[in-house]
């Protein structure tokens, strides 16, 4: 990377961190998880501590099913953050990863602003790589990601479709021609498993039957009603005096596919898939909430990253605690001793999310009914 190409992806990334924490970049619309309720169970013949919220992902057991979703990296202010979340996410037993590590593959002198998530979240740590899916098509070859994969120890990476972000950025990579080939290779030739994220946008039915096709067996959804990097871009447009660009980017900062909708899409697309649900999961209740819907792990990034602006370290443990308090308390209240439980526990779906299935031609009782018989294993 030419050195001014290496200073503008820099002051990219610490835009993004500057915005996230200070702006106002969620979706105007909702993740839809608010029409979604978990039966209460009066006599749950359960202990509250007895209830188990252990999982395994990628190998390795976590114990509680959440993750700390890939963020930054890229400039030195990110390298302190992301040893703090890795700090916070090994001690909590939760999953984590890193944002796009395009930066430190094309300048290898910021490796250590992802790297940092290992050394700092030792080996038991459940830790995601992360590449753009332009860079697929645009001269990065297997090798280039392995060693993404290398630079922090890697259980899986992420490869992020990020189309609606790319549109609206000034400096955005948006040929998308050939991506699923490129991904299909991909999974099958690298050493570690694939997991394709969406980034705030949502990955619909046909998405996910494609994808699943192309054997990737992981799919993070991250839909509509949490962060909306349309809208972070809105604003580096705004500082930019790009105006017409900043309109445009206003009209479809709220682009996509509600989380909800999502998680059931793909799973009615990919029955076997491993599910990761975000984008607008703000508490531990909605984490719960994906679960029962048809996820098996749930992720948020924006209140993490808030919270480490807000209290540093104490901050991310607090909000991991209160995550898991809140799912353990939803397992109870619907008398599941287990995750595995609470994936069949009744639940009770909204007419708008259900509508809106409907549209998109899915049987909720159908779905329901193959959800509970599901055997899932990430």
């Amino acid at each position: 990377m030419r050195g001014g190409d290496a200073g503008r992806t820099m002051h990219r990334k610490l835009d993004h961190i500057r915005i996230a924490i200070d702006s106002r970049v969620e979706h105007d619309a909702p993740s839809l998880l608010g029409e979604v309720e978990l039966v209460h169970r009066a006599l749950p013949e359960a202990d509250l501590d007895s209830v188990r919220l252990e999982t395994r992902f990628l190998g390795k057991r976590l114990a509680a099913p959440l993750m700390i979703t890939g963020m930054t990296g890229g400039h030195s202010v990110a390298e302190k953050i992301n040893c703090v979340l890795a700090e916070a996410a090994a001690e909590a037993g939760v999953a984590m990863g890193v944002g796009s590590q395009r930066a430190a593959i094309e300048n290898p002198s910021l490796a250590s602003t992802f790297a940092s998530a290992r050394r700092c979240g030792g080996g038991e740590l459940v830790l995601v790589a992360n590449i753009g899916a332009p860079q697929l098509v645009k001269g990065y070859s297997v090798e280039h990601v392995v060693r993404a994969v290398e630079m922090i120890d890697a259980d899986a990476v992420a490869v992020h479709l990020n189309a609606a972000q790319e549109a609206f950025q000034p400096e955005g990579d948006t040929d998308y021609s050939g991506v699923l080939e490129a991904l299909e290779r991909l999974a099958g030739e690298l050493p570690v498993p694939v997991i394709v994220k969406e980034t705030g946008h949502g990955i619909g039915y046909e998405a996910a039957l494609a994808l699943r096709a192309a054997g990737i067996r992981y799919l993070d959804v991250s839909g509509v009603g949490g962060t909306s990097w349309v809208r972070v871009e809105m604003y580096r447009a705004l500082e930019a005096g790009r105006v017409a660009l900043a309109e445009a980017a206003r009209v479809y900062s709220s682009w996509g596919i509600p989380t909800a909708q999502a998680v059931v899409e793909a799973r009615w697309a990919a029955p076997d898939a491993c599910i990761i649900a975000s984008g607008g999961v703000r508490s531990g209740l909605d984490a719960a909430k994906a679960l029962a819907l048809g996820a098996d792990l749930a992720g948020a990034a924006l209140p993490f990253i808030r919270a480490y602006a807000e209290a540093g370290r104490e901050g991310v443990s607090r909000l991991l605690d209160a995550f898991r308090l809140e799912l353990r308390a939803a397992l109870f209240l619907t008398g599941s001793r287990s995750v595995e439980e609470l994936r069949r526990a009744p639940l009770l779906v909204g007419p708008l999310l259900e509508s809106r299935l409907r549209q998109r031609g899915v049987d909720l009782g159908l779905y329901l009914r193959r959800l509970r018989g599901l055997s899932r294993s990430c």
